[in-house]
């Protein structure tokens, strides 16, 4: 027996086809949307995570300025301290140099030579005199350039004959001279400021 089917297949065909192309349609267009939806969902997340980094990158940075506000007000505390403790050991070395000055002087003063003037400004030290001979005055540079401990660098800077009279008869042949030397801390002192430094800066840290 011959079957013949008499619908109208090719209708049905493409009947079939158009629903097959609308549920692809729709699932492609889930699909998007799902993908859409999924991107804009992490772009979210990751724009959160951004901000909170921020938050606390903003956060830590004010605390690290907060700490180098302090840090730089300790520093100038300390930089205060050091030029007082400075002025007070500038003013004790002032005090004292002037003792220090003249036993110096006593200690490398030659005979032969007498001292007529003195005058210190800042660490410079005039000394005017009068000596019998200029090997006195040789004597005399080579004691503060080899035994003295606070003054150093002697210079002359002049020296003259002076013909002093004693009475009408008596005449001497003496010479007026000038020198000029530094004022320097001894090493045992410089020793002691080297190390109380230290020690001062350790009890302002503490």
């Amino acid at each position: 027996m011959i079957l013949i089917n008499l619908l109208p297949h090719r209708e049905d065909k493409r009947r079939r086809r158009k629903q097959a192309f609308f549920v692809g349609l729709g699932m492609s267009a889930a699909v998007g949307v799902g993908i859409v939806v999924a991107a804009f969902l992490l772009l979210q997340y990751l724009t959160s995570e951004q901000q909170r980094r921020n938050q606390y990158l903003g956060a830590e940075i004010g605390r690290l300025e907060v700490q180098i506000k302090d840090i730089a007000n300790l520093r100038a505390e300390i930089e205060s301290l050091k030029s007082r403790q400075k002025a007070v050991e500038d003013l004790q070395t002032d005090r004292n140099t002037p003792v220090h000055l003249l036993n110096e002087l006593a200690s490398t003063v030659p005979e032969g030579i007498y001292l007529t003037a003195i005058r210190q400004t800042d660490k410079l030290v005039t000394i005017s005199g009068i000596a019998q001979t200029n090997e006195r005055i040789s004597e005399f540079l080579r004691n503060v350039s080899r035994n003295s401990e606070w003054l150093e660098k002697p210079e002359l800077v002049e020296s003259k004959v002076a013909n002093l009279s004693t009475n009408s008869r008596d005449q001497k042949r003496l010479f007026d001279f000038s020198m000029r030397v530094s004022i320097k801390a001894p090493a045992t002192e410089a020793a002691a400021g080297a190390a109380s430094g230290p020690a001062a800066r350790s009890a302002t840290q503490s």
